[in-house]
Order: C-alpha cells, then sequence, then structure tokens
C-alpha cells in the first residue's frame, strides 16, 4: 500500500473522481424515486455504479480501505489506523 501524502497528486485525484461519481449517483438515486420508470436514468445509474465500484477498488488496492465494517478489504496490518483517512483530506 502507498501511504497517501500532500505530494501524492494521484491520490487526490482518484478521490476527486470518486466524488464525482458519488454526487451523480445521489442526484440519480433522488430523481429515481421520483422517476421509477425511466429505463434511461436506470441504465446511467447501474453504469456508474459499475464505474464507481471500479475505480473504488483500484483506489482501495493503492491506498487503503475507504469505508470500514465490512465494505472494504484490509491488508496486513489493520490499515484503519494509519491515517490520512479519506474523509481528512
Amino acid at each position: 500500500m502507498t501511504e497517501a501524502n500532500p505530494c501524492d497528486s494521484r491520490y487526490y485525484e482518484l478521490l476527486e473522481q470518486l466524488q464525482v461519481l458519488d454526487f451523480a449517483l445521489v442526484e440519480l438515486n433522488l430523481y429515481l424515486n421520483t422517476h421509477p420508470e425511466d429505463l434511461k436514468a436506470i441504465e446511467q445509474f447501474n453504469q456508474l455504479t459499475q464505474e464507481r465500484t471500479r475505480l473504488a477498488n483500484h483506489f482501495q488496492e493503492l491506498y487503503g480501505p475507504l469505508q470500514n465494517f465490512g465494505r472494504a478489504y484490509s491488508k496486513c496490518p489493520w490499515e484503519w489506523n494509519q491515517p490520512p483517512w479519506p474523509w481528512q483530506v
């Protein structure tokens, strides 16, 4: 695992890409709550979900877990005590 630091621009690029995808997915989720039959929106949601999963897996391979409680694997030693955590940057 690469330790994240302010000089590692790739770390921040990947986090920003994840934030963009998360924003779009939240907006699509809200839209689909009121438009559940919109097939194009569902297809877009599914495509972005697949892209986000791929990107999150890639980020976690490089820098460690993004989420806890069984949503991300950890290498040995336990990675959750190794800052910075994604929400701290």
